[in-house]
């Protein structure tokens, strides 16, 4: 407790927890969150092709989170749409990494150091999104646990979520994608953290609500930093679940997370799917581009 009481860490807890994301926070999470859509197959050509299109699941990736949320919560969906001058923001960043002349805003936002600074700074922002939404769950449902749970869950993986429609609005079909079966760190660690600040509005977590957002926030940033450091999809819950789910489930203790004993191939099948999302992609990207040179 003297260490504590040295540090501050409660005063500092406090003034993160109060610190305000927009413009700066808000605009990584957008830089980073189109630059994840533009590693996608074939993104580039609908942009050039229907910009309208291209539009549109730029906003989702930005704002598929609230609009998620707001549907389950019976709010109207396009609500947060009023915030003008977040769409601008999200708008310029979109226009700039599909249309910048030479490519030099994507280049420099993709350079590696820079991108570990975004990536951090976009966990930062998804971490409030959680505690946001497990705080507006619990004033409109005060013992809904689940809904609780599920609406922080939302805020903090909606982009992932809906990323199968946002597929069709690229003219895309891939089932086998869906998140829900194969749940990437982001998610998991969105789901994980949904539960924790839940249990914190109901007083059963003996610590404050600024000092578990620092928490949650630094172990993000940490792990999202290093994964993205090393192209790594792999999660740090990987050997925790294993565990857990031979206990309770049976599943056997294998190095894969998805076995399923009536399939011999099955681990291999729902893994690749998650790197194609960002680092098969963008290995894609980089090819091509070499070949036009």
């Amino acid at each position: 407790m003297d260490v504590l009481g040295i540090l501050n860490l409660g005063e500092i807890a406090q003034y993160f927890a109060k610190m305000a994301m927009f413009p700066v926070f808000d605009l990584a999470y957008y830089i980073v969150s189109i630059l994840y859509l533009k590693y996608e197959p074939g993104s580039v050509e609908v942009a050039r092709r229907s910009p309208v299109a291209s539009w549109l699941c730029a906003m989702l990736y930005c704002f598929g989170s609230y609009i998620l949320a707001d549907i389950m919560l019976g709010v109207c969906p396009i609500d947060y749409f009023h915030n003008n001058s977040h769409i601008l923001l999200a708008t310029a960043v979109w226009y700039l990494v599909f249309f910048c002349p030479l490519n030099l805003f994507y280049k420099c936002v993709a350079f590696l150091p820079v991108k570990l600074v975004l990536v951090a700074m976009k966990e930062v922002v998804r971490t409030r999104k959680i505690a946001a939404g497990v705080h507006h769950a619990h004033h409109a449902y005060h013992h809904g646990w689940f809904i609780m749970v599920i609406t922080g869950y939302v805020k903090g993986s909606g982009v992932a979520l809906m990323s199968n429609f946002e597929q069709l609005l690229r003219g895309v079909w891939r089932p086998e994608t869906n998140e829900i079966l194969n749940m990437s760190f982001p998610t998991k660690a969105s789901l994980y953290g949904a539960v924790l600040f839940a249990l914190q509005e109901g007083h059963l977590l003996p610590v404050s609500k600024s000092l578990l957002i620092c928490l949650f926030t630094l172990f993000m940033v940490i792990s999202k930093v290093f994964m993205t450091a090393r192209h790594s999809h792999g999660s740090p819950f990987a050997l925790v679940e294993l565990w857990v789910c031979h206990v309770l489930f049976g599943s056997p203790l294998t190095g894969n997370e998805d076995t399923h004993d009536h399939h011999g191939t099955a681990p291999s099948v729902p893994i690749s799917p998650v790197k194609t999302k960002e680092d098969l992609s963008e290995g894609t990207r980089k090819r091509k581009s070499k070949k036009a040179e």
